[in-house]
């Protein structure tokens, strides 16, 4: 199996920690979707990474479908639990930390990549008001536990971290680790997994 997609994309991340922590292994190929002569298109019509391609060549996108697979290729440690209603909560838990990668990325790319005088900083304020909403909702649900669902390590905790690490890491200006302390003391002890440091960023 080979996952496609870049060294920075935080999707691509959840899914190469997915593996990891699965002890799948899943060869990674670089692929920046937004050069010229990208060729993502080829296993995703969607232009998207991350993506998934199979021994037999058949491609699996995106990054949600990728880890639910990758969930049931090993027995190791069980990342989405099988019973509906705690399904339902770890998944919701990586919407909503998911919803914030996307937001950032859209407020990202309306900063860096747009003409200054075409910059809409209204579109701005907008994603930035959603990972604030979302940033409060997850510290709520968090409260004082030791991880997001149950008492070990979920699908939850890998989408929040790499959620929170993105942030970190392209939008440094935002102090979720002091308004939430209980969010950063979660991120600290994930950045200390094998998993997470495999999959650190390069240096902006």
């Amino acid at each position: 199996m080979k996952i496609i997609g870049s060294l920075t994309s935080p999707y691509v991340r959840k899914v190469r920690i997915v593996f990891s922590e699965k002890k799948v292994e899943a060869s990674h190929e670089i692929e920046n979707v937004w050069s010229a002569d990208t060729k993502i298109s080829a296993t995703n019509p969607l232009g998207k990474v991350p993506c998934l391609l199979l021994e037999d060549g058949e491609a699996i996108y995106d990054s949600r479908v990728i880890a639910e697979y990758a969930d049931t290729l090993s027995p190791v440690g069980k990342l989405i639990p099988a019973e509906s209603r705690e399904r339902a909560t770890v998944k919701t838990w990586e919407a909503l930390a998911d919803g914030i990668m996307d937001a950032a990325i859209l407020a990202r790319l309306e900063a860096t990549w747009r003409p200054a005088e075409q910059q809409s900083p209204a579109w701005i304020d907008r994603q930035m008001g959603k990972i604030d909403t979302a940033l409060r909702q997850m510290s709520a649900q968090l409260g004082e536990n030791a991880w997001c669902h149950s008492n070990q390590i979920t699908l939850a905790d890998i989408a929040v971290g790499c959620a929170l690490g993105y942030l970190a890491f392209r939008l440094p200006n935002i102090q979720w680790q002091i308004q939430y302390p209980n969010l950063g003391r979660l991120y600290q002890k994930l950045a200390q997994r094998a998993s997470f440091i495999e999959t650190a960023p390069p240096p902006a």
